[in-house]
């Protein structure tokens, strides 16, 4: 039924601006709702297409794609002339080609002329000097078998038998050596590709590993490697401060053939933005759901900073006192610059704005000790700090209380005391992106397996997340460090399996990364 004005020449003044009031309530009203469904449209389109934290990085993104383009062009039209070889270009000006890294392997292949004699005159060739060339060729993963035979020797005087011992084996009778488990396990969890495309890309090698065989080797490996993922998480809830989140991973119910959701949370120690020399380190847990119980029960015995999102089941932990919270201006930031890019909102540009001062200040004093970070951060970012404070309390009393500008400045406001810890705490970062780039390959890997098989599946993805991402975080190439754990730890003493922890296996390599230099 249309909606009819009455009369309003019959209405008094009261009834009119009544009717006036109303009528501009509804309008905020539904404003407020154009926006929100703008903000969940632009929200849902980042999800859709993968998060981009700034538009200059998308930018970016397409600069390099049409660079490629016009690379790739000119080389197909125009390809490089081969050089003559009777003429040399010594001038300043001609392009050098990038020199090739001096610890891959050399395979020289050297031409000799065809002719042995000089043609001209028939005089013996000598050596004059020689032109050197480099190109870099790309070998395809193999595999090899390794063949231990081990004799047995019988003594001729007593008819006394002896033999050396078997060598031990990652897996107990195992196929599989340390290398290929390591890169089986690389491949699953640092490079996201599933079991059944494996085995699919090692049958075109010629060797028949089917996906059963694969996963037996990963639940072994996993117990194997058990130990040592104990050993860091207590080094990682040792610290005085930890970045800790949490994403959700689908996992196949038993008995039903549906999903349901578990989560994989993450514990990071790592201190080297405020100049600490402790090796940094994480440790992965995984479970059913998201009850705050988790996270009480990883962290019962820790004492300290927690750098986390606002995330409820957190809360408890800091009633006693001894954990301390300290937000993530990145979650507070996000919000503000979702509305700047929804539609446009001045409030929100200017939020955006002045978070992005207190991050210039944060990477002038990146590596800084504590006491000269807290000394910047109180001359520089307080003062900052106190200003923003105000002015989201004045952006506030203007706005819509149901708009989600308004619920934007209410979230940070709720944090703000905690927020502003890190100001007089230098080993305090002013956001949790530790965390969130130790749970990146987390994303990544969920789009390609689609499910975790089990929650025993989840705690195994949990053991090997650790180990790959401790390597990363050690400067380690995930594989090779894998390699050689796998390769010695079966032997190893439990007493002593600190010895394998990924920042010991770097300094061993130290020595040769200085001789390659």
């Amino acid at each position: 039924m249309p909606f009819l004005l009455p009369d309003l020449d019959a209405l008094d003044p009261a009834a009119l601006k009544a009717m006036i009031c109303l009528q501009h309530a509804e309008l905020i009203s539904h404003k407020s709702q154009i926006e929100h469904l703008e903000l969940l449209i632009a929200r849902l389109r980042r999800m859709q297409f993968g998060r981009s934290s700034e538009k200059v990085e998308r930018q970016i993104e397409q600069l390099e794609l049409k660079l490629e383009e016009l690379e790739a062009n000119r080389a197909e039209l125009a390809p490089e002339l081969p050089a003559e070889p009777a003429v040399l270009d010594r001038s300043p000006a001609s392009r050098k080609r990038r020199s090739l890294p001096d610890h891959l392997p050399r395979e020289v292949h050297t031409h000799l002329p065809s002719e042995e004699n000089c043609s001209d005159c028939g005089g013996a060739l000598k050596k004059l000097g020689e032109d050197i060339s480099e190109m870099l060729e790309y070998l395809p993963a193999s595999f090899k078998v390794i063949r231990h035979i081990r004799p047995r020797m019988c003594c001729a005087g007593c008819d006394r038998i002896v033999q050396a011992p078997a060598p031990s084996r990652p897996i107990d009778r195992g196929l599989a050596g340390p290398g290929l488990l390591a890169h089986v396990l690389t491949a699953k969890f640092c490079d996201h590709l599933p079991l059944y495309r494996q085995s699919e890309i090692y049958a075109r090698e010629g060797v028949d590993l089917d996906r059963s065989t694969l996963a037996k080797w990963v639940g072994e490996s996993s117990s194997l490697l058990a130990p040592l993922v104990e050993v860091l998480r207590r080094y990682v809830l040792s610290a005085d401060k930890l970045h800790g989140d949490d994403t959700p991973v689908p996992v196949l119910a038993p008995g039903t053939g549906k999903t349901k959701t578990g989560r994989l949370w993450t514990y990071v120690r790592d201190d080297r933005p405020s100049g600490s020399l402790d090796a940094p380190a994480v440790w992965f847990a995984y479970s059913p759901d998201r009850k705050g119980e988790h996270p009480q029960r990883h962290l019962a015995h820790f004492r300290g900073i927690l750098q986390a999102d606002a995330y409820a089941g957190f809360n408890k932990l800091y009633e006693d006192g001894s954990i301390q919270e300290a937000p993530c201006m990145a979650h507070i930031r996000r919000k503000f610059f979702d509305l700047m890019e929804a539609h446009r909102s001045p409030v929100a540009t200017e939020a955006v704005e002045r978070i992005a001062l207190l991050y210039a200040i944060e990477k002038e004093i990146r590596g800084r000790s504590p006491d000269e970070r807290r000394r910047v951060r109180n001359a520089r970012a307080r003062p900052l700090i106190e200003s923003m404070h105000l002015w989201l309390l004045t952006s506030l009393a203007t706005l819509s209380r149901k708009s989600d500008t308004a619920a934007a400045i209410h979230y940070a406001l709720s944090l703000w005391d905690a927020m502003v810890r890190y100001l007089d705490d230098g080993g305090i970062e002013i956001d949790n992106s530790a965390a969130e780039r130790a749970l990146r390959g987390v994303a990544v890997g969920r789009r390609n397996y689609l499910f975790a098989g089990s929650d025993r599946g989840g705690e195994r993805a949990a053991v090997f997340y650790t180990l790959i991402g401790s390597a990363k975080l050690n400067g380690l190439d995930p594989e090779a460090y894998l390699r050689h754990v796998l390769t010695h730890i079966a032997d190893h003493p439990i007493i002593r399996i600190e010895e394998l922890l990924p920042w010991n296996f770097a300094r061993s390599l130290q020595p040769v990364n200085e001789r390659a230099a």
